[in-house]
């Protein structure tokens, strides 16, 4: 019997601070590729228009959906509608479901059961996340387990993880999820 998948769920991916172009267009490429909203909050270290960026993800660009915000303050009240001083660095987070990947947590990114129109947030690769943020939203911080020597996984990759733990438990919607053999002359899925 094959799961019925809920189509109309969305994934927010938010990059805050971003600072390595060829991380962020790897990380536009993954949303392009899986039909996830892309936030970028500023400041970044970075023009969009910067050819590295473009480079990583750039056949793939005219399938993403971007929005840009100014700054962390910015984005909480652009997506609450208004109800959100841009100042805040404390946001009411209710309402929304947010999870903060960051290595400073204490639960593994499996737990949670994500739920419609999620955001996954991931900080800066020199930075990550704001510790303030974080101590608000300690049962919302997850991370990916690692050795303990390491300081921390790749960004495009710690995303590209996150996304997949999500869609997965989503049922993996509006994805297609076979391969087609291209190089024989009837095409054979496998």
């Amino acid at each position: 019997m094959k799961k019925r998948v809920n189509e109309n769920k969305t994934l927010n991916v938010v990059l805050v601070e971003p600072q390595i172009p060829q991380n962020a267009g790897n990380v536009a490429r993954t949303c392009a590729a899986t039909g996830c909203r892309l936030h970028l909050v500023g400041p970044m270290g970075f023009v969009i228009d910067d050819k590295k960026l473009k480079r990583s993800g750039l056949d793939y660009w005219h399938l993403l959906d971007i929005s840009y915000h100014d700054n962390i303050g910015a984005f909480f009240h652009e997506i609450s509608c208004g109800e959100l001083s841009a100042s805040d660095p404390t946001p009411d987070t209710s309402g929304f479901e947010f999870y903060y990947y960051t290595t400073k947590a204490g639960y593994v990114y499996t737990t949670p059961k994500y739920l419609n129109d999620a955001y996954i947030f991931f900080g800066s690769e020199t930075k990550g996340l704001d510790e303030a943020l974080l101590l608000c939203n300690a049962a919302k911080c997850v991370r990916l387990p690692m050795l303990s020597g390491a300081r921390s996984m790749n960004l495009a990759n710690t995303v590209a993880v996150g996304v997949f733990e999500v869609l997965r438990q989503w049922g993996f919607p509006k994805l297609q999820n076979y391969g087609v053999l291209e190089n024989f002359c009837r095409k054979q899925e496998i």
